[in-house]
């Protein structure tokens, strides 16, 4: 059972992140439906280090591993954003944003090492940095008017990554 869900997973987890950080952005979310999806996807993170961590010890899974490990302290941050001494938009912008790069940096290292995938690894990187520029260039102009082509851009990218990999 676990191995499906270590596999899948993610396939449907990644999307569904993104449209719930848009609709969070946008106010389509409410801030406590958000820090659920926060401790919920620090579970998964933590799930997939338990059950993957000797997987991920050799070639691009092993960068994928620091993805997670460095993955979850960004969630935590994002869920420090929401509740404690610290809270405020600094920690869940950097929580979203480095969302957005540290898959990035886990695809284009996928690409070096998988020739044959490195077309698909590549331009989900590519898209990832493109949508966070977005992202963070929308932060800068009144009304946000970019949030969904640029969370759009981040999850088309990032998905893309997952599904070659499920796929292999």
């Amino acid at each position: 059972m676990f191995e499906p869900l270590r596999r899948f997973g993610p396939v449907v987890l990644i999307p569904a992140a993104w449209i719930a950080a848009g609709a969070a952005v946008t106010g389509a979310l409410r801030i406590e439906g958000l820090v659920i999806a926060h401790v919920v996807m620090a579970g998964f993170i933590l799930f997939f280090l338990v059950t993957g961590w000797d997987r991920m010890d050799r070639g691009a899974l092993r960068a994928w591993r620091a993805v997670l490990v460095t993955g979850l302290a960004i969630t935590l941050a994002g869920v420090a954003g929401f509740v404690g001494p610290f809270a405020g938009p600094a920690l869940l912008g950097v929580s979203l944003v480095g969302w957005m790069l540290l898959p990035a940096a886990g695809l284009a290292y996928t690409a070096r090492e998988l020739p044959d995938g490195a077309l698909v690894y590549a331009g989900g990187a590519a898209a990832s940095v493109a949508g966070a520029a977005l992202f963070v260039w929308t932060l800068l102009t009144p009304g946000g008017p970019l949030v969904w082509p640029a969370f759009g851009l981040v999850a088309l990218g990032q998905t893309a990554g997952i599904v070659d990999a499920a796929r292999r």
